[in-house]
């Protein structure tokens, strides 16, 4: 019992001092976006990542606003519960929120709706995300994805390139040595930046 009330305070210092130095690189990053592309935008799905995404880029300006628009691409398949709270968020924080719904893309017939027991719109949404991305110009999209999460995501830059079709080459990603990070693109590009990449589902 003795032990293990002298090595708590132990724990609980170093893991403050990790989840400190996580949110400064976040921080950090996100700042970055700002500083670097001209419209970006911060992908919102009412999650447990994107809603760390937007406590942290409001520490990043506080005391002044988020400087860009929260987008959600809505599948159509939410708990009621999560809509309420991203409408009372985007409010309380007095932020612009773009919604574009997978639905819209499913009735213009550019994406077909999966059938059977297991069926997801989940995929469905990047057709969604690519046109809305055309439709404002967006030149940065913030997401919350995380290297723990996959495989795939693991290969994924802080900024990662893709070309105007959404696709990820690995030839266009730069080397982001010493926190360096550029986000110069061409036209057609944009680039998608994952500031909490290596955080933990812990860590968030």
């Amino acid at each position: 019992m003795e032990l293990k009330e002298l090595e708590l305070p132990t724990a609980l210092g170093e893991n403050t001092a990790h989840i400190n130095a996580l949110e400064n690189e976040a921080i950090y990053i996100i700042r970055e976006v700002a500083a670097q592309f001209e419209k970006p935008v911060l992908l919102f799905s009412g999650g447990k990542d994107s809603i760390t995404l937007v406590r942290l880029a409001q520490k990043a300006f506080w005391p002044a606003k988020i400087p860009f628009p929260l987008m959600h691409i809505d599948t159509g398949h939410n708990f009621p519960e999560t809509i309420e709270f991203r409408d009372r968020l985007v409010e309380e924080l007095g932020l612009e929120l773009i919604v574009r719904n997978v639905q819209d893309s499913i009735d213009q017939g550019k994406v077909k709706e999966e059938s059977g027991r297991y069926s997801s719109r989940n995929s469905l949404q990047t057709t969604t995300l690519l046109d809305a991305i055309e439709e404002f110009k967006f030149d940065a999209c913030i997401g919350g994805a995380r290297r723990d999460e996959e495989k795939a995501r693991a290969k994924e830059r802080i900024f990662s390139v893709r070309d105007d079709f959404g696709q990820w080459d690995e030839r266009n990603q730069r080397p982001e040595l010493f926190d360096m990070l550029n986000g110069q693109i061409e036209l057609g590009q944009n680039v998608r930046v994952f500031p909490i990449s290596n955080w933990t589902e812990l860590d968030v």
